[in-house]
């Protein structure tokens, strides 16, 4: 039984990109759908598809490489909230990930959403994860 599904799914695509896959399939659920969408509009990811099989909805996501040399884009994926130490900020103390390079996922009262993002609109939240 998988606690939580946020670290979970990115298990999954840390997994898939480190084996160098195109593609990874992952469980649906709201809050997998919102952080995907934060990845695809970061330009982490390629692109995603929701398909439902039988009875249970899944999320294709195809994985983004450099053209050179064939490196991942997304370097690194590190889970900061776990289900039994939840992580919050307020939109002063929000963390720059690499000094800006990378980005802090968060579930505000606003929607998910990129660490910058959540600075302009001046909210905080639970940070979820760091993308580099």
């Amino acid at each position: 039984m998988v606690n939580d599904i946020a670290s979970d799914m990115l298990t999954k695509i840390r997994n898939a990109n480190l084996a160098k896959h195109q593609i990874v399939q992952v469980p649906y659920t709201k809050l997998n759908t919102n952080i995907i969408k934060v990845l695809q509009s970061e330009g982490f990811i390629y692109q995603y598809e929701e398909i439902k099989q039988n009875l249970k909805k899944y999320i294709i996501v195809s994985l983004k490489y450099k053209k050179k040399d064939k490196k991942p884009v997304i370097t690194a994926l590190k889970k900061i909230s776990k289900p039994g130490l939840k992580v919050y900020t307020n939109h002063k103390e929000i963390p720059k990930v690499l000094g800006g390079i990378g980005i802090a996922i968060l579930s505000t009262s606003k929607g998910v959403m990129t660490d910058r993002n959540a600075r302009q609109i001046g909210v905080g939240g639970e940070i979820l994860c760091y993308v580099w």
